[in-house]
């Protein structure tokens, strides 16, 4: 909902979190018959979704495939940002992560940043999005590899069914 502060959607999407822990992912468990690690996967602001998934609950999310995302909210809104923004804006809180909590991070995830550089990619921050987001995790020794796509791949859903089917057999 573009109409409410940064802080205020922020708080809806901790609904939108319980609903993907509470019942999705147990669904997903009993499918499989049994825990199993899960890969995040996302586009455009899926990928935002995807790398915050796998950095706030690796012990579920461990990998990430993460498609033209901005990483940044204070980039995709308006308002105050206070505590929960904070807590759920991966440019903010992987910049101050450090000690044990790190150290596993580092032992448990990887995301995979993919980003075109045509059409829309600059316009919808995507492409500064992802190399920004990329030389944050790579200042925390985070494992993570980014992959820019050329010039003639735009920020659009005919690009990311491409590096999809490119990248998903990594992850099988």
């Amino acid at each position: 909902r573009d109409d409410l502060p940064l802080e205020q959607r922020a708080q809806l999407h901790g609904s939108y979190e319980e609903w993907i822990l509470n019942e999705v992912v147990p669904w997903i468990h009993n499918d499989c018959g049994g825990p199993k690690d899960i890969l995040a996967m996302g586009s455009s602001f899926g990928a935002y979704h995807a790398a915050n998934f796998a950095l706030k609950h690796a012990h579920l999310f461990p990998q990430a495939l993460c498609l033209s995302g901005v990483y940044d909210l204070s980039k995709v809104g308006w308002g105050e940002r206070g505590e929960t923004v904070y807590f759920n804006n991966p440019m903010d809180y992987v910049i101050h992560l450090q000690g044990d909590h790190l150290d596993w991070l580092r032992s448990r995830v990887f995301l995979l940043l993919v980003c075109g550089q045509g059409q829309w990619e600059d316009t919808t921050g995507a492409l500064e999005g992802t190399k920004a987001f990329s030389s944050t995790l790579a200042s925390k020794q985070i494992p993570h590899e980014m992959d820019l796509w050329g010039h003639d791949v735009p920020h659009d859903w005919p690009s990311w069914r491409k590096q999809f089917a490119h990248h998903l057999p990594r992850f099988c």
